[in-house]
């Protein structure tokens, strides 16, 4: 194709306006490496794989279905979960009546990593994150009154998969549901645990096992329900940016694909049944782009595997908006973000869709904000006007090359990994784990340099307004319930039927068989999750996580003469000079929370500013970490929460450091925290607490302080 026969006379008229700037000031090098002109044209498509294709035809750049919105909408299938499976239960059945379409469980920290609510290493998890789940007797609550044959059901659910899934199949059955009649999904994406969220219990291939034995039992028992959804999600929120996140997760499900048909299954068996979940941040359409360039990706990196069934090589996909992108500043601002990034999966051509809170930056969302985060979607679908047309972006000049650019730059990645032997062997290598959070610490730093812009954090801050909101809590009674009823369960069950079906487990685990049809006897017999889970780690035994910090990412996004960043090293230098050693710091996250993006950018930040660091094995107690703390000689700890453990697990750090004779040693806290609570920490003994948004050259600079002041 020619250029366009006025290019020279639009090219004329900008270089005017730019007043002596050269015009391609104006390209934007994006943090994938992908460069944006400020003007595209025909010429950019012609010849693109993307361009010119049809929904519901492959390679399904356009949709996966040949009429999208037009003729059925997306589903609206709110995240939710909290407390206890009867206030859970109560939040779905006014969700549902208020026009949410599925269900989307979240489960809490404990329940994920195969711990029964009376276990004492997650004493401040229960209930805390997502709905605390023991036995058959929980899930039932959970969906007491909900159809299961008429309601799809997603599940967020990775390390405890198995017990977790038979107590739904159970739970079913005993409201009179057969197997084949399940509808939703179940998440079964352990890969990307040992990469970003750290919700594992076993070891990668005991738990490559795990996946192979649900997807087989699913394809042959419940055809319609989906046996996995491959979750870029939780690599974007730790700090994947577009490209590695499609990246990433094509990568996973390729290691998916191999898994099952090296267990014996034929392609069109189970890959029909394969989903996808991507999270969708604030770059509008990049994240377009990129939901379109992961359909014909997933599309082409199938035909190796010669698929009979159209829909084996078809990419279906739940999206839901950034968590990460919430400010604690300016709270209400977040209502926009989910809304601009609500729209983008819409345009993008998703399946299904969770909103998130405004709020969520500060505590659980609340009845107000969840009702706030489900309308976003309503109106939407309902006010906007946008379900007319089938991929309305289509034939933009700027999204189909920006579509075909993701595809390439991925492309490039998905190579890297098959290079190492699929992303099992990536894993192990570490790879994927450091590029994402060198991502997230190059992004870190253009925030904290305003590169980056975040309304009401970096920029256009509030000075004198204060805003104040309902946060929800949740009491430390729940875990008291949740005990009560296992001891309960306990007393009134089969116990010799119990042991038979664990023992069961126990031996399949080693001599082989499928695991989610060992556990449904046990679940019926109501052994507990942490029973089954335990079962399984006799044979495979439990997983811990090396850490490691990545060094100089976030100083290489600073200019050298930069005067913050020479101001802070200079005062950890001349600590240096003073003491005879630098300021020392431990990062740790307690509990059972493997969200482990902010201290790996704390860690890898304030490395490159001067500090010693030492990163806390995750899943820490107050005691372990205290102990640490002090066998480290560490001037200061870091401890981050984002699961509403902070008043109990930051105070008990507190008072094991005083236990333990570290009560010199400073207690800086972060993350998810809300102000209302920032008091009831200072009382007990918390020098400072760091909300989200905190630019990481403040909380260096306060962090020097204290420890100076100390010394």
């Amino acid at each position: 194709m020619s250029q366009h026969p006025e290019y020279e006379k639009w090219q004329e008229l900008a270089t005017k306006l730019m007043k002596g700037k050269p015009l391609d000031s104006l390209d934007w090098q994006t943090p994938e490496g992908i460069k944006v002109k400020p003007l595209y044209t025909a010429e950019d498509i012609e010849g693109l794989e993307c361009a010119n294709t049809l929904p519901g035809l492959a390679p399904y750049v356009r949709g996966p279905m040949a009429t999208m919105y037009a003729g059925r909408a997306w589903t609206i299938r709110q995240y939710a979960g909290f407390s206890t499976a009867k206030e859970s239960n109560e939040f779905y059945r006014k969700a549902l009546a208020a026009g949410q379409k599925g269900l989307s469980v979240a489960f809490d920290l404990a329940t994920h990593r195969g711990y029964d609510s009376d276990h004492p290493r997650v004493t401040g998890d229960v209930g805390k994150a997502g709905v605390a789940i023991d036995s058959v007797e929980d899930m039932k609550i959970l969906f007491d009154g909900i159809p299961l044959d008429k309601m799809s059901v997603s599940m967020t659910m990775n390390g405890a998969v198995i017990p977790i899934l038979a107590s739904y199949i159970v739970a079913a059955e005993e409201q009179g549901v057969a197997h084949e009649q399940l509808t939703g999904t179940i998440q079964n994406d352990i890969l990307k645990e040992y990469l970003t969220r750290n919700t594992f219990i076993y070891p990668p291939t005991p738990s490559m096992r795990i996946v192979s034995d649900i997807i087989g039992f699913c394809s042959k028992n419940m055809p319609r329900y989906n046996t996995i959804s491959i979750s870029g999600y939780h690599m974007m929120e730790a700090g994947a940016n577009s490209v590695l996140q499609v990246a990433f997760t094509m990568a996973d499900g390729l290691e998916y694909v191999r898994t099952a048909l090296n267990a014996g299954m034929d392609i069109d068996e189970f890959a029909p049944r394969l989903s996808f979940f991507f999270g969708i941040g604030m770059n509008f359409f990049m994240d377009i782009a990129m939901l379109r360039a992961a359909r014909l990706l997933w599309h082409n990196l199938m035909q190796q595997f010669n698929p009979k069934n159209p829909r084996s090589a078809m990419l279906r996909t739940h999206c839901q908006t950034s968590g990460w992108s919430l400010t604690e500043q300016d709270p209400y601002n977040n209502v926009i973000r989910t809304t601009l990034e609500a729209l983008t999966s819409v345009l993008g051509g998703t399946q299904s869709l969770h909103t998130n809170s405004f709020d969520e930056a500060i505590g659980l969302p609340t009845d107000f904000s969840a009702r706030i985060a489900r309308n976003t979607q309503i109106i939407i679908q309902e006010e906007s006007e946008v379900c007319h047309v089938i991929d309305p972006l289509g034939g933009s000049y700027y999204v189909e090359s920006l579509t075909n650019s993701i595809v390439d730059s991925a492309m490039k990645i998905i190579n890297e990994v098959e290079e190492l032997g699929g992303m099992a062997k990536a894993i192990e290598s570490g790879m994927p784990k450091m590029r994402i959070e060198e991502s997230a610490a190059r992004k870190q730093a253009r925030i904290d340099q305003g590169l980056d812009v975040i309304v009401g954090v970096n920029k256009y801050q509030l000075k004198d307004e204060k805003i104040d909101f309902e946060v929800r809590e949740v009491p430390a009674s729940v875990r008291d319930d949740q005990v009560a009823r296992i001891n309960q369960i306990r007393e009134t069950r089969d116990q010799a039927a119990v042991d038979a079906a664990l023992t069961e487990i126990t031996r399949i685990s080693k001599e082989g068989g499928n695991l989610l049809e060992a556990a449904l006897p046990a679940m019926r017999a109501r052994a507990t999750v942490g029973e089954v889970s335990d079962a399984m780690e006799k044979v495979f035994g439990r997983f811990v996580a090396n850490t490691r910090c990545i060094s100089g990412a976030y100083a290489s996004e600073f200019a050298s003469d930069s005067e913050s960043l020479l101001h802070l090293r200079q005062r950890t230098e001349n600590f240096l000079k003073n003491h005879g050693r630098r300021p020392r710091m431990l990062v740790t996250k307690m509990g059972q929370d493997g969200h482990d993006r902010g201290i790996k950018v704390i860690a890898s930040a304030y490395a490159d500013i001067g500090f010693d660091v030492d990163i806390g094995p995750l899943f820490q107690t107050p005691e372990e970490a205290a102990k640490m703390a002090i066998e480290n000689d560490v001037h200061v700890v870091g401890a981050s929460s984002l699961t509403a453990g902070h008043k109990t697990l930051v105070p008990g750090l507190v008072e094991e450091l005083k236990k333990q004779g570290g009560e010199d040693i400073k207690v800086v806290a972060g993350g998810i925290i809300p102000p209302k609570d920032y008091d009831y920490l200072f009382e007990r003994g918390v020098q400072a607490v760091f909300g989200p948004g905190t630019s990481v050259i403040d909380s260096a600079n306060r962090t020097l302080d204290l420890i100076e002041a100390a010394a």
